[in-house]
Order: C-alpha cells, then sequence, then structure tokens
C-alpha cells in the first residue's frame, strides 16, 4: 500500500471534522430528550428540556475539546 505525498492528512482531518460534529449533535439530541424525560417528572417539560439541551451542549463541548487534544497531541508527537 503506497502512502500519499501529505500522508492522508486530508483525509484524517474530513474524519476529525465528521466525528466532532456527530458528537456534538448527539449529546445535544440526548440532553433534549433526557431533558423531556426528566422534565416530565418534575412538572415543567419546558425547564426539563431547556436544562436537558444545556447539559447536552455542555457535553458535547467538552467532548469536542478532549478530542481535539488528543489530535493535536498525536499530531506532534
Amino acid at each position: 500500500m503506497t502512502v500519499s505525498k501529505n500522508g492522508g492528512k486530508p483525509w484524517r482531518a474530513m474524519g476529525l471534522v465528521t466525528a466532532l460534529g456527530l458528537d456534538l449533535a448527539v449529546c445535544i439530541l440526548l440532553g433534549f430528550y433526557g431533558g423531556e424525560w426528566i422534565g416530565e417528572i418534575l412538572g415543567s417539560v419546558q425547564l426539563g428540556t431547556a436544562i436537558g439541551v444545556l447539559v447536552g451542549l455542555a457535553a458535547g463541548v467538552t467532548n469536542v475539546i478532549v478530542l481535539i487534544k488528543k489530535v493535536l497531541e498525536d499530531s506532534n508527537g
């Protein structure tokens, strides 16, 4: 198998962008549905959904930061 001159970095970058987008979207969706479920239990679906989306967004951003740090460490070493 041959390696291209640029070492396959465009494919790696495309994979990273895809992973970042999917990670953020999945965390927000899980927060949305989890917030709806908790909101039904607490009696305020709107409040539960809002809190769930914010928690999902925070979790997604945290995961994205961790993923980017790992990729940057791998590319430096």
